[in-house]
């Protein structure tokens, strides 16, 4: 039964569960009707300032429909709880009993949620973390009273609902690019083998926002805007992966700048390596630079991968502090570019057209290859 109280609220029976003394669980019930009455869907954006807001996906309308379609039918069962955040602004009051004893088996506590209700157009009090496409298909289904269950925890912070719609959606196909983009707002220890992606997806972040990158506003990323997204001709994922590699390899040129004993890295040694070598790149080759990459391979996923790997090979003897850092790679870069062919003509040592290079493992790996042999062969006759 709904209960209405005298402040706009809405109260429901539900049972507490405390496992986090700052962010307790409620589990209980709403209607098709109420879910997105008291609960907005964030999808990942941008701010005016550039600073991520949202986490959510876009919809799949598909998934909705087909939803919708069975939530339609004859024999419905439908135990997937939708996950919600809720304000600290919530009342739990616990129930009595007989004896004016809590209502307890000593894990879960019973008593009344009140959840306040926003005016018509106002802020929604609640989040949904996880159930965005089942919240939809429930919107629009004929039965607007079917029952739903509802898991929902308090968390007034943005970077804490973040943090659990990455865990919970850790073992789904979330889209690369959206993970890679939300790592560096979560703030909360990460699994294992999430965390090795929060520092080249910081990096990726910086590169594209940072005022002295070469790559500002070129990165595509989830949030990237549409009216940005002509500009955007890199993927976050190629860059990412570049990053990943000379982070992680020993003979990475990003490598020694992590200390794998305290777990620290420089982040500052590491900026400063991409910001001198990618400069140098994209003076070195500025016909082929912010173009799509079906007009310049530079900018394509092979060519990020396979110029990530040709700064490992000649970044790992240069300091960027040191004297004469900036001529010595440009110097390196201008031994390698009468052999490069990212807009035009054909890689001879391939023996393929400049645009038959694609983003597959073994056209990488053979760029990759060529680059550096071309380099050697141009420092030996030099």
């Amino acid at each position: 039964m709904t209960i209405r109280t005298e402040a706009p609220a809405l109260a429901r029976r539900a049972l507490r569960i405390i496992q986090a003394d700052d962010a307790p669980l409620f589990l209980f019930s709403l209607t098709a009707s109420e879910i997105l009455q008291i609960a907005d869907i964030s999808r990942v954006s941008r701010d005016d300032l550039g600073e991520l807001i949202g986490y959510q996906r876009p919809e799949v309308r598909q998934h909705i429909q087909e939803i919708t379609e069975y939530l339609d039918g004859d024999q419905v069962l439908f135990p997937n709880p939708i996950i919600i955040a809720l304000p600290s602004t919530v009342r739990f009051t616990c129930s009595r009993g007989s004896q004016g004893k809590r209502v307890s088996d000593g894990i879960a506590t019973s008593g009344i949620l009140e959840i306040p209700l926003a005016d018509e157009g106002a802020m929604k009090p609640g989040w949904i973390v996880d159930g965005q496409q089942r919240a939809y298909a429930l919107a629009r289904a004929r039965r607007q009273d079917f029952p739903v269950p509802v898991n929902a925890f308090i968390a007034d912070s943005v970077d804490l609902q973040r943090d659990q719609f990455l865990r919970i959606n850790n073992t789904k196909p979330l889209p690369r690019g959206l993970v890679t983009e939300l790592l560096p707002k979560i703030s909360t220890p990460l699994p294992p083998r999430l965390s090795m992606r929060k520092a080249p997806s910081a990096l990726c972040d910086l590169l594209n926002t940072h005022e002295e990158s070469p790559f500002r506003g070129l990165i595509r990323r989830p949030s990237t805007s549409a009216e940005d997204r002509t500009a955007a001709v890199v993927t976050d994922t190629s860059i990412v992966q570049a990053l990943e590699e000379s982070l992680k390899s020993p003979s990475g040129a990003l490598f020694p700048y992590r200390n794998l004993s305290s777990g620290e890295t420089d982040f500052a040694g590491i900026w400063a390596v991409l910001l001198l070598y990618w400069t140098a790149v994209r003076d070195t080759f500025p016909q082929a630079w912010g173009k799509p990459p079906e007009k310049s391979r530079l900018m394509h996923g092979a060519g990020i991968r396979a110029m990530g790997r040709f700064m490992d090979r000649i970044m790992g003897s240069v300091h960027p502090a040191q004297a004469g850092a900036v001529d010595q790679v440009r110097s390196d870069l201008a031994l390698l570019a009468p052999y490069c062919h990212w807009t035009e003509g054909r890689w001879d040592g391939l023996g393929m057209r400049w645009n038959e290079i694609q983003n597959v493992p073994r056209h990488i790996g053979e760029l990759s290859s060529y680059l550096i042999r071309a380099y050697l062969n141009a420092q030996a006759q030099r």
